[in-house]
């Protein structure tokens, strides 16, 4: 969701940011870019360098996400290509899910704010699953939809992410809105924008994942 179908970079940043001067925990933009993607207990742990306490955690992140859903209302809108992609994947009968480390609370602020819910048939927040770049929101994301990992395509612009669907064993599709292609390097096949994801991506897709498939049987 944050990076590829909507630009919540700058709210993300200014909601960590105001939020972890108020506990004078240290944070740049340089931290903010290697921890992009990750679930908030895994950024957490690599900004203090343990892992806070259940009661610390949750007051630091209370607060953290409250400024983040508010600073985000009326101010976000799909990125170039979003809502051309999911219109021609769903005409095409491609099942689609959202796979996200954010809470639940604001991967449904956000699809609601860019009103995307009719494209998606299940919504998967890994908030309490394993952090990227273990597998296992994506893995979760697949059972949700019934598809076998194999059989799915991730679409992601954080390093960490492009490694959890390697790790689950899914075909990734990296987009450089976040990160600069030479970072992106473990993706299969990696583009400028949302907007080249046409026929003729999709046909090069399936046949990526076909080799893959006869190659690993």
């Amino acid at each position: 969701m944050d990076g590829v179908l909507v630009d919540t970079g700058e709210f993300h940043y200014q909601a960590w940011s105001r939020t972890l001067a108020l506990f004078d925990i240290p944070f740049s933009r340089k931290l903010f870019l290697e921890t992009f993607g990750m679930n908030n207990k895994g950024i957490l742990e690599r900004l203090l360098g343990y892992q806070p306490d259940h009661r610390f955690f949750t007051i630091i992140i209370d607060k953290k996400e409250t400024l983040f859903r508010q600073v985000i209302h009326g101010h976000v809108k799909p990125l170039p290509g979003v809502v051309e992609m999911l219109h021609f994947l769903k005409s095409k009968g491609i099942r689609q899910a959202i796979a996200s480390s954010a809470p639940q609370e604001n991967i449904d602020a956000l699809v609601d704010e860019l009103i995307l819910r009719d494209s998606f048939e299940a919504i998967v927040s890994g908030d309490e699953l394993a952090g990227k770049p273990a597998p296992d929101v994506f893995l979760a994301a697949s059972q949700a939809l019934g598809v076998p990992p194999q059989n799915c395509l991730v679409i992601e612009d954080a390093v960490t992410g492009v490694e959890a669907a390697k790790r689950a064993g899914i075909l990734c599709l990296a987009v450089t809105n976040t990160n600069p292609a030479e970072k992106l390097y473990q993706a299969d096949y990696v583009v400028e924008s949302l907007l080249q994801v046409d026929s003729v991506l999709c046909e090069a897709l399936l046949q990526l994942s076909q080799e893959r498939n006869n190659k690993n049987g």
